[in-house]
């Protein structure tokens, strides 16, 4: 319950998208809770574009306002190196996976 969270020396920090942050970025008022911010997983196999920039910066803005209003704050980024997709799209560039992926 929130009301045994807040007795807690160290609150688990919540994980929070950057769509509908806001209400949750509010916390609950207590000086050590923190949240994390997540930008979208980017593939790759595929170009980047506008869309990747976008949640990126947006992601950065509002953890830096936050961090900026006292509160602790984790962004997490990071891309999918991993799967079938990007097997292929390492086959068909004649590398491996990994080189592929780097």
């Amino acid at each position: 319950s929130p009301a045994s969270l807040t007795s807690r020396s160290r609150v688990a920090p919540r994980r929070v998208s950057i769509i509908g942050a806001a209400g949750a970025a509010s916390g609950d008022g207590a000086p050590d809770s923190g949240f994390y911010v997540t930008t979208p997983i980017y593939y790759v196999n595929d170009k980047p574009h506008i869309g990747h920039a976008y949640t990126t910066v947006a992601c950065d803005a509002f953890a830096r306002f936050n961090r900026l209003d006292g509160r602790r704050v984790r962004l997490v980024t990071g891309t999918d190196e991993h799967g079938q997709k990007v097997e292929q799209s390492a086959e068909k560039a004649g590398v491996a996976p990994l080189e592929f992926a780097d």
